[in-house]
């Protein structure tokens, strides 16, 4: 069937996605529960949950162009990665706000590297449409080892 080669293509970005999803409940619910007590921290988990908020549209459409023009598995392992991340930097954003500072630098090379994987997918796109010229698998085999040098500090 159609549908089955579709849902094959995209199963781990959709996981990726929900798991972002749950993640983000769990940030609301610590924004609500910092509200309800109104400590002087509450200023601080709004802020850090905006952060999060604002870099999460960013996060989602470079994952999911990453994965569908280029390679499922290296996108959604990086989308793994980044959520870790993103975490990391909530709790340490709630700490010394220099605690933050390594996931925020972390999250930006993850970032960095899905833009990069969706302009070479692109790039393999218009080379192949073109000039016939078709470099998927060789793309695909340096994208996933590369992807493995996400987890460097």
């Amino acid at each position: 069937m159609e549908s089955d080669k579709v849902v094959e293509r995209i199963y781990l970005l959709v996981i990726v996605t929900l798991i972002s999803v749950l993640q983000n409940v769990f940030f609301a619910q610590k924004v609500e529960k910092e509200c309800k007590t109104a400590t002087s921290s509450t200023c601080r988990v709004s802020c850090v949950n905006r952060n999060c908020m604002d870099t999460y549209p960013t996060f989602l459409a470079v994952m999911w162009c990453a994965g569908l023009c280029l390679s499922q598995a290296p996108a959604a392992f990086a989308g793994i990665i980044y959520l870790m991340v993103r975490q990391k930097y909530f709790v340490g954003y709630l700490g010394q706000t220099s605690q933050s500072t390594p996931g925020y630098l972390f999250g930006k090379r993850i970032i960095f590297f899905l833009s990069l994987m969706c302009i070479v997918g692109i790039f393999n796109y218009l080379l192949w449409r073109y000039f016939g010229s078709d470099y998927q698998e060789h793309v695909q085999t340096i994208t996933s080892a590369a992807s493995a040098l996400l987890l460097i500090p």
